[in-house]
């Protein structure tokens, strides 16, 4: 892990720019701004939050990729939801004392650090910011919901194509799509396996049918889809679209 200095200013923020971003009046910018104790980076497969861990701030993941995991004693793991820019991380130990999941990095990531008693002053006096962040808690929520409900009842191969769906569709809203219509696609077949409850072995198989169907094309660690609406059939997998969402 390494302390970046110096810290980039919130009024240059690059998520202000992206499009699905809801902005900041001036005032709620210049709180937030005074509220950014620290930003840290970590390499690909370090971990950010530590399973049963304590942190006296939480954060914003402000570049790069991460995932929210829960492991058992003997190493097997279940990943709860992949982040992107603008996400959320840690908040659940300021509510339950201490971290309930662990994170780990995906890629080389940038994060900022805001203190954890903020949240007082958040809720108190200023209500539109507070409701805010009780969004993105929300959000965050129906995400890992998606997932659940893809590892309960959906198939292999409906699994894959709504995993797939969902996070082109997210690293698109986070301005990570490229000109020739690609998104980076950071996560091995193990990670798919790990969020999927699938085998290594049945996660590559499903990999290929979907590629042979013309569906996607998944190479050099980026995810391209032919047809979105095809493969959300596969997936049954019909999300209405999210509103301008906020940061912090």
């Amino acid at each position: 892990m390494m302390q970046g200095s110096p810290m980039l200013p919130c009024e240059a923020c690059p998520l202000r720019s992206l499009p699905d971003i809801r902005d900041f009046t001036p005032d709620q910018l210049a709180w937030i701004s005074r509220q950014k104790r620290t930003e840290l980076r970590h390499a690909a497969g370090e971990t950010i939050i530590p399973e049963g861990s304590k942190d006296e701030r939480f954060y914003t993941l402000l570049r790069g990729w991460a995932f929210r995991y829960k492991s058992l004693p003997d190493g097997r793991r279940q990943i709860l939801n992949i982040l992107l820019p603008g996400d959320l991380v840690g908040l659940q130990a300021e509510l339950m004392g201490a971290s309930p999941h662990g994170i780990e990095a995906l890629t080389d990531v940038s994060l900022c650090g805001f203190r954890r008693d903020m949240m007082w002053e958040l809720f108190r006096d200023h209500p539109p910011m507070a409701l805010d962040l009780t969004w993105l808690a929300a959000h965050g929520e129906r995400l890992t919901d998606d997932v659940l409900m893809s590892v309960g009842q959906r198939s292999g191969l409906e699994r894959m194509a709504m995993l797939l769906v969902h996070i082109f569709r997210r690293a698109v809203s986070s301005g990570l799509k490229r000109a020739d219509g690609a998104v980076p696609f950071p996560l091995t077949q193990q990670h798919i396996a790990d969020v999927l409850g699938l085998s290594a072995v049945h996660t590559n198989r499903v990999l290929q049918v979907l590629r042979k169907q013309g569906l996607i094309t998944l190479k050099e660690g980026a995810l391209a889809i032919g047809d979105v609406r095809a493969l959300r059939r596969v997936a049954e997998y019909w999300e209405q679209p999210a509103p301008a969402r906020p940061i912090l």
